[in-house]
């Protein structure tokens, strides 16, 4: 198959095709518009010399036939000649212009006066016909080369003219290609660069002018920076999970084999050695399985369509709530339902939704001193809020709480992998809802989670 030419040349072709067209429609124009004009001086040349020729006549009209005497030298400024209706009818001097049935028809009164070219001792003449008198016909003809020069003339001058305004628009079209394309062309080489190296760090030049006189294609080119940020973006934080996720297995799966490699060994152990080297082997397992399951929920980026309903919120979080109070039996949780969200609903899958409230409870739990309480609030928006009274996150740690695998010093000697408040994160954007992490009053801190979106 032919390659399709590119498409600079292709909108060059389309420019200079279209002002080709117009270039040469209005030379075509202008020369029909010359030639009328020429041909309508000279016949209105040829009906004034008609009508001196008829005064001429009513000034003779004993002789009639006087007229014919300018017919002698055709380079006279006009050549007449009276016709009488019958054939038969001699005239006194020899017919210098061409006699037809359609002159003596004239002559009759039977056809209208009327125009035509024809040619006289090789010179090209253009003659009117018209009636004189009853029964007389008078032909008026003035040489008409001097028009055709001129209509030739001005043919030569507008073909030059409008070969001309093709080649201007021949040019004129690759120019504008070129310019209008540049943005295009430069995004295309940035593609073809992020293609070829795997670098998605480039970005595509734009021009010194400012947003308000960007076109289209600027726009475009902007969108395109914009959309390789992100993916410069998602590219970093993949890399940056999978070196988190080394990271973070590296430990548990040594501890793992040192505790299967002293296990392999049993009996040299005691039996109360063996049972703390399985103890601490299930632990480490626990450790992993939860990990990788959590890696793989943070993996999904929107939740299963066919698994989304209403639900009710009021007994979720009760439902939440309870299961914290199973798991961390030493804490209060204080839960406060405001009458108007009880019956509050919103879309989503309620797994995932359990799992979001699970993870900031077990959050706020964790970092609640001995005996303080976990105060938990659902108010209408619908918008709940979780609040320890702990020690608080450190201005320094606010902007990376929902950071994946990040924790901040004061709370790497906890147990967690620094996956919780991230997942927490990703199932509420998946949800429509925004969570945020503030300072509380005094000591603590309070996470919002606000369901914005009705129909995520």
């Amino acid at each position: 198959m032919r390659p399709r030419a590119p498409l600079r040349t292709r909108l060059a072709l389309a420019a200079t095709a279209a002002v080709a067209l117009v270039a040469v429609g209005v030379c075509a124009g202008a020369y029909a518009v010359l030639r009328y004009e020429l041909i309508h001086q000279l016949e209105l040349n040829l009906t004034q010399s008609a009508t001196l020729a008829k005064q001429q006549s009513r000034d003779n009209e004993d002789r009639p036939d006087v007229l014919s005497d300018s017919c002698r030298y055709l380079a006279a400024p006009a050549c007449a000649q009276v016709v009488a209706a019958d054939p038969g009818a001699k005239s006194p001097t020899r017919y210098r212009l061409p006699v037809t049935d359609a002159t003596r028809e004239v002559a009759a009164g039977e056809r209208a006066a009327y125009y035509n070219e024809i040619t006289v001792d090789g010179y090209p003449v253009r003659m009117l016909t018209t009636q004189l008198r009853d029964g007389l016909a008078l032909q008026v003809a003035l040489r008409s080369d001097t028009v055709r020069d001129g209509v030739r003339q001005a043919a030569l001058l507008l073909g030059g003219v409008g070969g001309a305004g093709v080649l201007l628009a021949a040019l004129l079209g690759y120019w504008v290609s070129r310019t209008g394309l540049a943005p295009v062309a430069r995004l295309t080489a940035t593609a073809e660069r992020i293609t070829a190296t795997r670098d998605p760090g480039r970005r595509v030049e734009m021009p010194a002018h400012g947003p308000a006189r960007e076109d289209e294609l600027t726009r475009l080119a902007r969108s395109f920076n914009t959309m390789l940020e992100a993916l410069e973006q998602s590219v970093a934080a993949q890399r940056r999970l999978v070196a988190d996720a080394s990271h973070e297995l590296r430990t548990p799966l040594t501890a793992l084999r040192t505790n299967t490699e002293l296990l392999a060994r049993a009996e040299r152990l005691s039996p109360a050695q063996r049972e703390r080297a399985a103890g601490a082997l299930g632990r480490q397992l626990r450790e992993v399985t939860a990990l990788v399951g959590d890696l793989i929920e943070l993996a999904r980026d929107e939740e299963p369509r066919p698994l989304v309903e209403r639900v009710p919120l009021a007994g979720l979080v009760r439902h939440a709530v309870g299961a914290a109070r199973e798991h961390w039996p030493e804490t209060e949780f204080r839960l406060d339902v405001a009458p108007e969200a009880e019956g509050a609903e919103v879309p989503g899958v309620p797994a995932r939704l359990a799992r979001l409230l699970s993870n900031l409870l077990d959050n706020a739990a964790k970092f609640s001193p001995p005996g303080g309480p976990v105060e938990i609030a659902l108010a209408p928006g619908p918008e709940v809020t979780v609040r320890d009274h702990g020690p608080g996150i450190a201005p320094e740690d606010l902007p990376h709480v929902f950071d994946r695998f990040y924790r901040a010093e004061s709370a790497r000697a906890l147990p967690g992998s620094g996956l919780g408040l991230a997942m927490a994160r990703q199932i509420a954007r998946a949800h429509g809802a925004d969570l945020t992490a503030e300072r509380a009053e005094g000591t603590g801190t309070v996470f919002r989670l606000r369901f914005a979106d009705p129909e995520f």
